[in-house]
């Protein structure tokens, strides 16, 4: 083989297996949709059957009030479920960080085994929660506060929250484990030498934990934003794939996957998806461009 094959080909032999499979399956389906976003094409009539259609198909995903309706649905679901995720594990990550010490990783692992849970069983198991008729959460909140069966899954006004529930649930331990990760990053000399000056702890917190963390709160967020706006999975299994009643949990992946499969329209869904591209790079960078801003006036 060295007498066949020039030494400098080495490196590209041995990338070439990860290269021939990106192009495969990740390059050539993102080029791919991009041309179908300009195109008019029925999958089952061919490949000949494809028609230039220009703008159309974006004019059509801007002015179609479902697109509008499940990207308030998807931004209602990426809030409720995303913030209350950071709200928690920062503060959980610190209790568990400093009352734990080398048992925190079995706690830690406990949190983020919903996370490795699969979809499926998960929200099979919350549907049975969220049961109207024998339903545990019904039930609590009978027995606590007296209040009547709320119909989860078929009231409008509940199908969110009760996806949101179910999304902040499943995520909650992957952002923990991000925050003890960036917690053991920070030198315990700062801390001593903080309560050498009479730092308290939420003076200690606010002055050392937080900007020790905001990296990785940046990147927690930004997987948030990127995460919540590609929201699927969850409302699709709780709804049947149906959106809930009044589409009201219909997400802007769940429109799209119906847009091309349910009513073969996939010149008009590579469109929905790259303009969800640009809502995305748009939201992720003005996440960015907040944390900075907030990093200089520090």
């Amino acid at each position: 083989m060295k007498h066949r094959i020039p030494a400098a080909w080495a490196p590209y032999i041995l990338v070439a297996p990860f290269l021939i499979l990106f192009a495969v399956f990740g390059l050539f389906p993102l080029l791919f949709s991009l041309w179908l976003a300009f195109q008019s094409w029925e999958p089952t009539s061919g490949l000949d059957s494809m028609s230039f259609v220009g703008l159309d198909n974006f004019a059509f995903a801007l002015t179609d009030g479902w697109f509008w309706k499940s990207l308030y649905n998807t931004l209602w679901l990426a809030i409720a479920a995303g913030l209350p995720q950071h709200l928690v594990a920062l503060p959980l990550a610190v209790f568990l960080h400093q009352a734990f010490g080398r048992w925190r990783g079995v706690f830690s692992g406990a949190y983020f085994l919903p996370y490795i849970t699969s979809t499926v069983a998960i929200a099979m198991l919350f549907g049975s929660l969220f049961s109207n008729d024998y339903g545990l959460i019904n039930q609590a909140l009978r027995a606590l506060f007296g209040m009547e069966n709320i119909n989860w899954m078929r009231s409008p006004e509940a199908i969110k929250p009760a996806v949101a529930i179910v999304v902040f649930w499943r995520y909650v331990g992957f952002n923990l484990v991000l925050y003890l990760a960036a917690l053991q990053t920070i030198p315990k000399d700062l801390y001593q030498a903080a309560k050498l000056d009479g730092a308290g702890p939420w003076q200690q917190f606010l002055r050392i934990t937080l900007p020790g963390l905001k990296p990785m709160i940046l990147f927690g967020v930004t997987l948030s934003v990127i995460g919540g706006l590609q929201l699927f999975e969850e409302p699709f299994i709780l709804t049947n794939g149906k959106g809930g009643a009044d589409q009201a949990a219909m997400t802007v992946g769940m429109y799209l996957y119906r847009l091309a499969f349910d009513f073969s329209d996939f010149g008009g869904a590579s469109a929905l998806a790259w303009i969800m591209f640009g809502v995305i790079a748009l939201l992720t960078w003005l996440t960015n461009r907040a944390f900075a801003e907030r990093q200089v006036k520090a």
